[in-house]
């Protein structure tokens, strides 16, 4: 009797409401006109690029593992007051054809998958330039001017792209440099522009085309460390050691600074007559067409003069002129050839130089060393 009571009570009662749920939150897009007065870092003019150290052990790593000697990647990371922070990296695939389109496509979706997964681990996942491996420190290319032009482009402070000499890795000297485009080329670029008239108007040459940002390497206190001690002398645990054996390291001794250097002067003199033939070939190419503009331009002044004196000649005689006629549709008048190979060209063989001109230094030095050495131990016996 209760329980049918209470049931009744219970039904006769309204129906508890349920509780509407929470409203989404909404956000206002930022307008445009807006977006570079909220965003104060970006009139920060960078000044400093700083590697971590994880940074640079990744990129040693895939230079040293790629199949080719242009091992490339993604740096990614932080702009703050001035200081461009990178903390990760990760390869790009290498293809044989990198002209190709489906490789290109391929490139893109594997560069998306990658962002996508570090955002997804909390990881940085902000492109802040790009890395590129070289040897011989010859990094100038296409390649390399375009990609960077598109950073510039797209990033916030531009990017930059870290450039790894595998031939200083190779002689114990772990070479990092960083470089942005200037603005002069940067504007004829985006003109597409680089005939003789705009490099003299720019003043462009191959020194001019990129800007060293200095660069420094972050280590952490503990890995500092670690460093420290492998580098600190011991005691020997022997007990009865010799004068050189009494004290010891863990780190093997390296006989490097022993060798001559002279390994790598052939390869690099092979690079620089290399160059030199590619020069010659695209300034025999450039040379080809100013000739052949200029015989264009010949016919087209011919014609128009021809046209001015049939003209005259009607005129003297009473008739109506001949209507001029569009020069440029009759007379198809090449542009005047790009000449960016060309001073890019000029930037591989002064890098070659430099490159060979350290190599030759150090080495003719440590043979004289060598010779002078083996004087006074002949003299001695």
């Amino acid at each position: 009797m209760a329980t049918s009571m209470a049931a009744a009570l219970a039904a006769s009662l309204p129906a508890p409401s349920a509780a509407p749920p929470p409203a989404a939150p909404t956000y206002e897009a930022i307008p445009a006109s807006m977006s570079k007065v909220i965003d104060i870092e970006a009139d920060i003019p960078l000044t400093v690029v700083q590697l971590d150290g994880m940074v640079v052990t990744k990129i040693q790593k895939h230079a040293r593992e790629a199949p080719s000697s242009t091992a490339h990647g993604l740096l990614l990371g932080l702009d703050l007051d001035g200081t461009l922070e990178v903390s990760n990296s990760f390869p790009l695939p290498h293809h044989a054809a990198d002209e190709d389109e489906k490789s290109t496509k391929s490139i893109a979706r594997y560069q998306a998958s990658m962002l996508r997964s570090l955002k997804e681990v909390q990881a940085d996942d902000s492109v802040v330039g790009f890395y590129q491996a070289t040897t011989l420190g010859a990094f100038f290319n296409q390649t390399l001017v375009d990609t960077q032009a598109i950073h510039q482009e797209k990033l916030r402070h531009g990017g930059v792209v870290i450039v790894h000499d595998l031939s200083q890795t190779a002689r114990g000297n772990s070479s990092f440099r960083a470089f942005r485009l200037t603005a002069a080329f940067l504007d004829a670029y985006k003109k597409s522009n680089f005939s003789t008239a705009s490099l003299i108007s720019h003043r462009l040459t191959f020194s001019s085309i990129l800007e060293e940002v200095p660069l420094k390497v972050r280590t952490n206190p503990l890995l500092s460390s670690f460093l420290g001690s492998l580098t600190q002398m011991n005691p020997s645990p022997l007990s009865d050691p010799t004068p050189e054996e009494a004290q010891v390291s863990a780190l093997k001794p390296s006989f490097s600074t022993l060798d001559l250097g002279t390994a790598g002067i052939a390869r690099n003199l092979e690079q620089i007559v290399e160059a030199v033939d590619n020069y010659r070939t695209e300034e025999g190419n450039l040379a080809y067409l100013s000739r052949q503009i200029a015989r264009e331009r010949a016919k087209a002044e011919n014609y128009v003069t021809k046209r001015k004196e049939e003209n005259a000649g009607r005129v003297a005689q009473g008739l109506a002129p001949l209507p001029e006629e569009d020069v440029a549709r009759l007379f198809k008048i090449p542009a005047e050839p790009s000449r960016l190979e060309s001073v890019l060209l000029l930037g591989q063989i002064d890098a070659y130089g430099k490159s060979l001109a350290g190599t030759a230094g150090t080495g003719l030095v440590k043979m004289y060393a060598a010779k002078a050495s083996s004087g006074v131990d002949a003299a001695d016996r």
